[in-house]
């Protein structure tokens, strides 16, 4: 059995916009071969599960980080591990907690989908959840109907009391549950990167954490980001890599600090966790939400590259926050529909902590991000050619965090003074029909 770890799992609210299509999911072949070279995406699509759903990454809210436990159906409605009682019914089924939601997950889901949402729940592959309420290990046919019967439309399925088992072997019978309810659920696994699922997740799931649960530091996220970034190769449309929830606004870190979090994660094409106020909101942004109930987490997601999952407490969020989390241009780049992740090409400076990240977009476009990791402000230069882009023709930049257009004639060479662990975002569109190779 998984030795129980301190993870702070709750009930979630899950806001998340399922994407569906019948077609077959792929990535269009990129232009040149400085790009194909690059941005490498031939691990993409050799495992992949094909149910419709994630086109692109998800996004929402999730409740763990900042409520952890202390969620209920009330919070949910006002907003959104615990969603469930301790114990199975009678008749060996999940049962909501009839304290903290006494009305049902029907009856919430109803609520949920009346407001033009999709609701999400938490489980785990194990006979616990974290919070040592019933899991689903062996239970995943009957639970999965149930789930559906409810309307759910997504499932976290998490690590903990796992027996010793295989991941590879405790995931999939959830899938194959999840496929004969008839009920397109977005399946997001959760066993914390440990057997590497990226090599073998695609054929299983819609999303999958390749990292530990983040904490709300500089380094936890610094840390997290370069581990999510090895794994680049295998996301898409249909599976994405997950390098966990968004820590912006829950006061560990700067705000430069934040905003490099917000910039990195949609680049990679993360999830994205947001609130049901901010939602309403941001409805432009956005055509489908789902609220979610987590073990210990509630949280909204929209599908985006790399999951952006808000984990802060919006109903009390900062102007500076609410700065961040409604940048409408860097979710944009999250949810491109190429769907290639971006990823770090190379490092200058001391330790290389200048670094220089990237990923291509639709329309010949290209993202690029500046980070600055140093402990001191940086200049940082990049050479187009070193990003993919012809040295010798014309591109227009776009400053996603400035809102404007720096320059319709950048040749060459590209720079800007970045702040201690900011970063500048752009893109890159070419200002002449660049050919192909």
């Amino acid at each position: 059995m998984e030795a129980p770890r301190l993870r702070l799992r709750l009930p979630f609210l899950l806001l998340v916009a399922l994407v569906v299509s019948a077609s077959r999911m792929r990535i269009e072949p990129l232009p040149t071969a400085a790009l194909r070279r690059l941005y490498d995406t031939s691990n993409y699509g050799k495992l992949q599960l094909n149910n419709g759903l994630a086109l692109t990454p998800q996004m929402g809210w999730n409740s763990w980080n900042f409520f952890a436990c202390n969620i209920n159906e009330t919070v949910i409605r006002d907003t959104d591990d615990c969603w469930s009682n301790v114990k199975r019914g009678k008749k060996d089924q999940l049962l909501p907690d009839p304290k903290t939601f006494p009305s049902g997950i029907k009856d919430l889901a109803d609520y949920v989908h009346g407001k033009g949402l999709k609701l999400g729940i938490y489980s785990d592959a194990g006979i616990f959840t974290c919070q040592v309420r019933p899991g689903s290990l062996h239970h995943e046919k009957a639970d999965a109907a149930i789930f559906a019967s409810w309307g759910v439309d997504y499932l976290k399925y998490d690590n903990c009391y796992n027996l010793g088992i295989k991941p590879k072997d405790r995931y999939p019978p959830m899938r194959d549950a999840l496929n004969s309810t008839g009920r397109q659920i977005f399946y997001s696994l959760c066993e914390w990167g440990q057997d590497d699922p990226a090599l073998w997740a695609g054929k299983v799931g819609n999303s999958w954490r390749t990292t530990d649960d983040i904490q709300d530091t500089w380094k936890s996220m610094t840390d997290i980001a370069d581990k999510n970034n090895k794994w680049a190769s295998y996301a898409g449309p249909g599976g994405w890599n997950d390098p966990d929830m968004l820590e912006v606004g829950n006061g560990g870190m700067t705000f430069a600090e934040y905003r490099a979090h917000f910039s990195i994660w949609a680049l990679m094409k993360a999830s994205t966790h947001w609130v049901h106020s901010v939602i309403t909101r941001m409805a432009p942004i956005f055509q489908y939400v789902a609220f979610g109930l987590h073990d210990s987490n509630l949280f909204v997601l929209l599908l985006d590259q790399a999951p952006l999952l808000i984990g802060c407490d919006v109903r009390n969020m900062t102007k500076e926050t609410m700065e961040i989390l409604s940048n409408k241009e860097v979710i944009q780049v999250n949810q491109d529909p190429l769907g290639v992740q971006g990823r770090r090409i190379l490092g200058q400076g001391k330790n290389g902590c200048q670094e220089v990240w990237a990923g291509p977009l639709s329309g010949n476009r290209l993202a690029v991000v500046l980070w600055n990791r140093c402990e001191e402000s940086a200049n940082i230069i990049v050479k187009l050619p070193s990003v993919g882009l012809d040295g010798s023709s014309p591109y227009s930049v776009r400053d996603l965090w400035k809102h404007e257009t720096l320059s319709e004639n950048v040749v060459g060479t590209f720079g800007a003074q970045v702040d201690v662990h900011d970063c500048k975002m752009y893109i890159f569109t070419p200002a002449v029909t660049v050919a192909s190779s």
